[in-house]
């Protein structure tokens, strides 16, 4: 098992965990917030700029794991506001391209950032060294 914490790159954790990690050929990622690496939150109250942040928090996560969206066979998804979901999903389609893994999407009351509109967790199956899936 391995811890990834992508110091310099992601916002620091604001809780008592890690970005990811990488057991038995996943790749579990915390869930992300619309934060920069300085933990500011981007886009306002703009859902596809937030969203947008969210994904790249998540391509960071997946880069360093020598994985990508198309590696990706879980995701879960809470925002604040279900009548966000299309506009979410555009962002999605963007970022996954043909890829469609496994979904969940849950209407929240509130997330760990103020402000925050979504926040994304995923699971990754991670390559075999020599290429193939594991």
């Amino acid at each position: 098992m391995r811890r990834i914490r992508l110091t310099g790159q992601l916002a620091e954790p604001i809780s008592h965990y890690t970005d990811a990690v990488e057991a038995e050929g996943f790749l579990y990622i915390s869930g992300m917030l619309p934060v920069d690496a300085a933990g500011e939150l981007a886009g306002g109250g703009d859902v596809i700029r937030q969203s947008e942040q969210v994904l790249d928090n998540i391509a960071a996560v997946l880069r360093s794991a020598g994985a990508s969206f198309d590696d990706v066979v879980r995701v879960g998804v809470y925002v604040r506001d279900m009548a966000d979901r299309e506009r979410i999903n555009t962002v999605r389609r963007r970022y996954f391209g043909g890829s469609r893994p496994a979904s969940t999407l849950v209407e929240v009351s509130a997330l760990a950032h103020p402000g925050a509109l979504v926040e994304i967790e995923a699971v990754a199956l991670l390559p075999r060294q020599d290429g193939h899936p594991a």
